[in-house]
């Protein structure tokens, strides 16, 4: 996919990561649609970058339409925006629940549907899902979001296979641990000794390379991380134990205390 003069649509471009995606796409010559909550952060990123600005809230069923509708005709869509839904499911409401899927997987697929079926008319295009090391190795005190982001991998990779006749490409970044911005920065967890981050830049350079080479996933984290996810995915009551033994229960309850008021 070559980024020059494509429309590029990135959602939760108002957080750390959303906006050094807008800003790396910007700078491969995309032309970037903006859009998230809060129009007072979007709309001066959009004006920077050149691009525009559409502020919405993915949470709300109609507007997920309303927003494919505004953004026009995409070339890329970059689905980045979700919500951290850590904590146990028992200190959840069923509101917080239905928020959280709707955000963090409802709304990617139905903006996959309506511009990925755009998109193969043209016969051209790509999908971008930003998920987690969480959508391929479990921790306690994150069911609610690994289910998201296990459902994403999951409906990605089958999404590449239907979307490879029409010329459209699909891909999935997997990042873990991300300093300075993001869902684990905000909760300012300290991490063990001897576990790496990544920035949000290294998220966006993994996220053009994806799309521009047609990538179908990419893991942004260290190499500990990346065997962990692996050892998660093949063997993962073993990984369940290394977690606890690593200090994992600290680290989960530290997150969820850290982003309890975004549900």
């Amino acid at each position: 996919m070559d980024l020059r003069g494509a429309n590029v649509l990135v959602t939760g471009a108002t957080g750390g990561i959303g906006q050094a995606l807008a800003t790396a796409l910007a700078g491969r010559g995309a032309s970037v649609v903006l859009t998230g909550r809060r129009a007072a952060v979007l709309e001066p990123l959009a004006e920077r970058l050149g691009g525009r600005a559409i502020a919405a809230d993915l949470a709300d069923r109609a507007a997920v339409e309303g927003l494919l509708d505004e953004a026009g005709d995409v070339d890329v869509l970059v689905a980045n925006a979700a919500l951290p839904a850590s904590g146990l499911l028992s200190e959840y409401s069923v509101e917080e629940i239905d928020r959280a899927l709707d955000v963090n997987l409802r709304a990617p697929i139905v903006m996959a549907k309506i511009a990925g079926e755009r998109m193969a008319d043209r016969g051209r295009g790509h999908l971008a899902f930003i998920s987690s090391l969480s959508g391929k190795t479990a921790s306690g005190q994150a069911s609610l979001y690994n289910a998201t982001k296990f459902g994403m991998r999951g409906f990605a990779l089958a999404l590449r296979e239907d979307m490879r006749p029409h010329g459209v490409g699909v891909s999935t970044v997997f990042p873990g641990f991300i300093r300075d911005a993001g869902m684990f920065a905000d909760a300012g967890v300290t991490l063990p000794r001897g576990v790496g981050t990544r920035s949000p830049r290294d998220v966006a350079r993994a996220t053009v390379r994806a799309i521009e080479r047609n990538v179908a996933e990419v893991d942004v984290a260290p190499l500990g991380l990346r065997l962990g996810a692996v050892l998660g995915g093949a063997v993962p009551a073993l990984a369940a134990a290394v977690q606890r033994r690593a200090g994992g229960p600290r680290i989960s309850a530290g997150l969820a205390a850290g982003q309890r008021d975004k549900r």
